[in-house]
């Protein structure tokens, strides 16, 4: 058993997200979205905290940490979870982030996803972007839709993560779980490789760079159905964030393309309940419509919101309207919600009528 695993052990018992570990500072866990000290635990030296990360990492993890002073890698276990380790340097020496992922994958209907998420998983083909800041959920609300369809459809799913977070079991479907720097040279090579390899579903842990964006693309041009994610907050921003990732001479094609391939976006934000005893996900949710490519290609992205608004019995919800609607209901603070809110004048009264 390795040293660290105590700590580890801590944060899965104490219903914490991620370990932070830095050298000058007592180890920290991060519960229900804030940072608190583990008590009785002694400040870290920079040597002490090198060793602890040295013990777990293989090692050509460690002389690539050794020389880049950055490293993301998987850690598991047994009987507790896996996690999602992340090696960096700070101004007093060494620093790790470790960020739970649940050995067990929570279905769908126990997450509580509206059924216009879940539903994405019947989807033959297309592109859909699951979006929202870091620590949001979004691996979480993925493998929830990964796992109905691997319960109900028999595909090949290439998972192409850095690292694999949620390992799923062969049921009906096969996958391919493939981890960029241990399985593959990047997200780019692992795409391309992807659509040689027979896959129906490609879930691609983040669409950082313009290659890998057009990759996604071009593989949802061909018939598959591709998952990704990117650090953005709304539908209108994530199609922007899209085009804007190409030069201005290319980015008319990639409207097109974008407009023939793209299923659907939902959007998510993680908020404290109201009681502050949990966290609930928020989430905007778009979907293909006759009337989207044209949006898509005419670059007027402001009128997605009217999509969404005309598309309520499809399931389609505007992040704003799930705001209010779940202030209103008490699931959540006025106040929270007006912080994260777009319009917030219409949030005013609420959170004038709610007791500070």
């Amino acid at each position: 058993m390795a040293k660290i695993d105590r700590l580890l052990t801590y944060l899965k018992d104490n219903d914490g997200s991620d370990l932070h570990l830095a050298a000058g500072l007592e180890p920290r866990v991060r519960q229900k979205g804030c940072i608190c000290k583990i008590e009785d635990e002694g400040v870290l030296d920079h040597e002490g905290l090198r060793a602890l990360m040295c013990e777990i990492a293989s090692p050509r993890a460690w002389q690539d940490y050794e020389a880049t002073n950055d490293l993301d890698f998987a850690y598991a276990i047994e009987g507790v979870a896996r996690f999602r380790a992340n090696y960096f340097m700070q101004n007093q020496g060494a620093g790790a982030v470790f960020r739970i992922i649940p050995e067990e994958i929570i279905p769908a209907e126990d997450l509580g996803l509206a059924d216009a998420i879940s539903d994405l998983a019947d989807l033959g083909h297309g592109l859909v972007l699951v979006t929202g800041p870091t620590g949001s959920g979004k691996s979480t609300t993925l493998a929830a839709i990964i796992d109905k369809l691997n319960k109900t459809y028999a595909r090949h799913v290439v998972t192409i993560e850095d690292p694999v977070e949620f390992v799923h079991q062969n049921r009906n479907s096969t996958f391919s779980h493939r981890e960029v720097g241990l399985h593959t040279q990047g997200f780019g090579p692992a795409l391309r490789s992807a659509i040689r390899q027979d896959a129906d579903v490609i879930l691609v842990g983040e669409m950082r760079e313009q290659e890998t964006i057009a990759l996604a693309i071009t593989a949802a041009e061909m018939g598959m159905l591709v998952f990704g994610t990117l650090h953005t907050n709304n539908a209108a921003k994530t199609v922007d964030r899209i085009i804007d990732a190409f030069p201005a001479e290319e980015q008319n094609m990639v409207r097109l393309s974008l407009s023939e391939s793209l299923a659907g976006i939902v959007s998510q934000l993680l908020l404290p309940t109201a009681d502050g005893k949990s966290r609930i996900a928020v989430n905007e949710i778009l979907l293909r419509t006759p009337g989207l490519p044209n949006v898509i290609r005419d670059g007027n992205t402001q009128m997605l919101a009217s999509i969404i608004q005309s598309g309520k019995g499809l399931g389609m919800r505007a992040m704003d309207d799930v705001l209010f609607e779940y202030a209103r209901d008490g699931k959540i603070t006025a106040h929270d919600a007006y912080m994260k809110a777009t319009d917030k004048a219409r949030f005013e009264p609420l959170v004038d009528g709610q007791p500070g």
